[in-house]
């Protein structure tokens, strides 16, 4: 029971630190075009997240059931992958590095359970069919964090194509005006998919947990009040929603200034309309794959999509020396943070812990 709850206090840890670290995601882009003030828009990025974790559960059911098999699973293996997603969230949010949260999560996981497993890669679910359709690393992961950036590049310069056509002959202070105001829609619409993606990667970790617990038996003589731990199938219970969608909510407001300033003023200088744009790509790429269990790299997505609006703006607007550094972050991501979770969870076994 003390693992299970050292789990719950990282998985909500890392809830947190993801809301205020992927906050730039949802909000960058407005706040670098001036539409609307820091504090407002992490107040509309708030209220969206919130709003989005709650609406389905096909990413939470990827995570917990479709990364590695769920029999090599313990409380020590969920504990680590934890530990080492955190870490690297930390270090990325500190050096301003918009990486993703999402493959922080997934590689730490699928590194402690090689741990656990003492080597074993047959733990690992590279691609399997169920009667859901395709699951497993290869077509939930590795596929989407290949093409989500290419369709945010392409689409978001399409898009961004389509409406400076549109508006080829208006006045620069109409233009503002009315994407400043459009814009307001496309922040709490891309707030709002980060929210369906982004929050119930945590509740999939949780869920695990509880399941993981209970067929250990480590559930086994709790107190009746304590029933609803009792997870005998896998599925997410409405309390784990709530508690996972007000954690998210929380980290949201404290904001992630460091990633702020690079996602919205030092990649490229954006105006509403671009804004628009990026935002409206964005949210829409974000939302098709939560509706298919993809947890996508929302990070990769808002970049891209600004990276493809910017570069129809001007091919040299796009500060490209920047753009390496934050592709290396991605590149890197799952490796690092394998290798963490793996670390972690051989140091667990080292001082004993072994459940």
């Amino acid at each position: 029971m003390l693992l299970f709850l050292l789990v719950l206090l990282a998985a909500l840890a890392f809830e947190y630190i993801n809301g205020f670290h992927d906050t730039a995601n949802a909000i960058a882009t407005v706040v670098s075009t001036k539409v609307l003030s820091p504090r407002q828009a992490i107040l509309l990025a708030t209220v969206a997240n919130l709003i989005g974790a709650f609406m389905g559960e096909a990413v939470a059911k990827t995570i917990g059931m479709g990364q590695v098999e769920k029999n090599v699973v313990t409380m020590t293996t969920i504990l680590a992958a934890l530990a080492g997603a955190i870490i690297w969230n930390l270090l990325t949010w500190w050096l301003g590095l918009p990486s993703s949260s999402s493959h922080a999560l997934i590689g730490g996981l699928c590194g402690a359970a090689l741990a656990t497993s003492r080597g074993n890669w047959s733990v690992l679910i590279w691609d399997r069919i169920t009667p859901k359709g395709a699951d497993g690393l290869w077509p939930k992961v590795i596929l989407p964090m290949i093409t989500s950036p290419l369709f945010g590049f392409v689409i978001g310069f399409l898009l961004m194509a389509v409406i400076t056509a549109c508006v080829l002959n208006w006045r620069p202070r109409v233009v503002n005006g009315v994407f400043g105001k459009l814009q307001i829609v496309s922040a709490a619409w891309m707030g709002l998919s980060h929210g369906t993606n982004d929050a119930q990667k945590t509740m999939g970790i949780i869920a695990l947990a509880l399941f993981t617990g209970t067929t250990s038996g480590a559930f086994a003589h709790l107190p009746a009040w304590l029933g609803f731990l009792h997870t005998p199938e896998f599925k997410i219970g409405i309390w784990v929603k709530i508690v996972c969608a007000l954690t998210m909510a929380a980290g949201t407001a404290a904001g992630g200034w460091r990633i702020i300033r690079t996602m919205g003023h030092k990649m490229v200088r954006l105006q509403p309309v671009h804004g628009f744009a990026a935002e409206t790509t964005a949210g829409a790429i974000i939302f098709t794959a939560s509706h298919f269990g993809i947890p996508l790299s929302t990070t990769h997505v808002i970049a891209t999509s600004i990276m493809g609006v910017g570069a129809m703006k001007r091919f040299s607007a796009v500060k490209w020396g920047l753009v390496h550094r934050i592709v290396w972050a991605w590149v890197l991501t799952i490796p690092a943070t394998g290798l963490l979770g793996y670390l972690f969870a051989r140091l667990f076994r080292l001082g004993g812990w072994t459940n």
